[in-house]
């Protein structure tokens, strides 16, 4: 910040410690934008304000932070089968039905065959249309939800039967900024409801987690119980190299792994800034193979309607995936313990823990660990036993005598 000048806006999110406070009050009269909201999970908003006016108001007793809003950026089939995935639905029947899962990125393709019929609702946060112009939302989308209906049931998603709600936040080129994404987030807690969100977007690394995305998504998670996946970063191999939103504390970190069991070497690696173990868990990374938006370039086309992918974006879909087979397992998870049981379900490939977490995430597993989580069902009340009647004496029949005093 110090290098701009002093008369220069630059975009800010600022916290305060009361609701009263209005930031763009402090901007002299610059205009809103559809670009600068206002945030419920957290008391923030976004604006953009010169330094002499950030430093002004970083020492006003009501603020509590002044984040610079960091731009994001994307973080760019075996994969389904690698994570036993078709095992929960030939065995336990589920397909992710009825479980609401938002794609916060590039938008979608919804005229795609693979997605008819389940997206219920799609916003923009950076352009007038939701739908993807990138590639890279609908690439994810299809990870996670996928039908397979174009390429005739080959190229499925791990949970096809979930529901889609698209939150477009980054534009054309793969970028967007930490406030669009915080916009997208709120309008997919609290307008939609869902119950899994999925980031495959971040910063640059390190961080520890208390800048504005990350303390939102928490919050997503503490508030309002919604389970956040998100991509650890294309940084790796080195070391702390994990940015927001991946670094912060509450949601499932995802790093990337190749088919053949080893942490693939772009794949961003922990610690956080502050000593935490990170990522959190890794699916396939490399080679995944899902839905092309038309028109785009991502990707290595395999055919008519979709492209192989390489990033942990592409590894962050599985683990939501899983998280909506297991929602629909036991409905009465927490986001805690979906976070719990997922990552006591992981395999481990023999990585380091900041490279592979606790290892390969797996569905069956997942799943076995959710049905177990189920509270025990009441005893079947047993019937009260009914009173039986008290036997009542038999008449005698009249013997010899009786018959003959009986005689007149």
């Amino acid at each position: 910040m110090n290098a701009v000048p002093n008369d220069e806006p630059i975009p800010v999110i600022v916290r305060r410690k009361e609701g009263t406070f209005s930031a763009r009050a402090a901007t002299r009269g610059l205009p809103p934008s559809p670009s600068e909201p206002s945030f419920t999970l957290i008391p923030a908003e976004a604006t953009r304000m010169t330094p002499a006016d950030i430093a002004a108001l970083s020492q006003a007793e009501d603020v509590e932070h002044v984040w610079p809003d960091l731009p994001v950026h994307t973080c760019l089939n075996t994969s389904v089968p690698k994570i036993n995935a078709p095992r929960v639905w030939s065995e336990a029947g589920l397909r992710g039905q009825g479980i609401k899962v938002a794609v916060v990125d590039t938008g979608l393709d919804d005229s795609h065959p693979d997605f008819a019929g389940r997206v219920i609702a799609m916003k923009s946060f950076v352009s007038d249309s939701a739908r993807d112009d990138n590639g890279h939302g609908t690439h994810v989308a299809g990870t996670i939800a996928g039908s397979g209906a174009k390429s005739g049931g080959k190229y499925v998603g791990v949970a096809p039967e979930a529901t889609l709600y698209i939150a477009k936040v980054l534009r054309a080129n793969g970028s967007g900024s930490m406030s669009s994404v915080m916009a997208g987030i709120e309008w997919a807690v609290l307008e939609q409801g869902v119950q899994i969100i999925n980031l495959s977007l971040g910063g640059s690394g390190p961080c520890d987690g208390t800048d504005a995305l990350s303390t939102l998504v928490d919050e997503a998670v503490r508030q309002a119980g919604v389970v956040v996946c998100v991509a650890a970063g294309n940084e790796g191999p080195e070391e702390r190299t994990i940015g927001s939103p991946g670094c912060a504390r509450y949601v499932i970190t995802v790093g990337a792994m190749t088919d053949t069991d080893l942490i693939a070497r772009f794949s961003s690696r922990g610690p956080t800034a502050d000593g935490r173990t990170k990522p959190d868990i890794v699916f396939p990374g490399v080679g995944v193979i899902a839905p092309q938006a038309a028109g785009t370039r991502l990707g290595t086309v395999i055919e008519d309607g979709y492209v192989a992918s390489d990033g942990t974006s592409m590894a962050t879909p599985h683990a939501s995936g899983v998280a909506a087979l297991m929602l629909q397992a036991n409905p009465q998870l927490n986001a805690e313990q979906v976070k719990t049981l997922m990552l006591a379900g992981a395999v481990s490939i023999g990585a380091q823990p900041n490279e592979q977490g606790v290892g390969r995430g797996d569905a069956y597993l997942a799943y076995q660990k959710a049905i177990a989580a189920l509270p025990e069902p009441p005893p079947t009340p047993q019937p009260e036993p009914q009173p039986q009647p008290e036997p009542q004496p038999q008449p005698q029949p009249p013997g010899c005598l009786a018959s003959l005093f009986g005689r007149r």
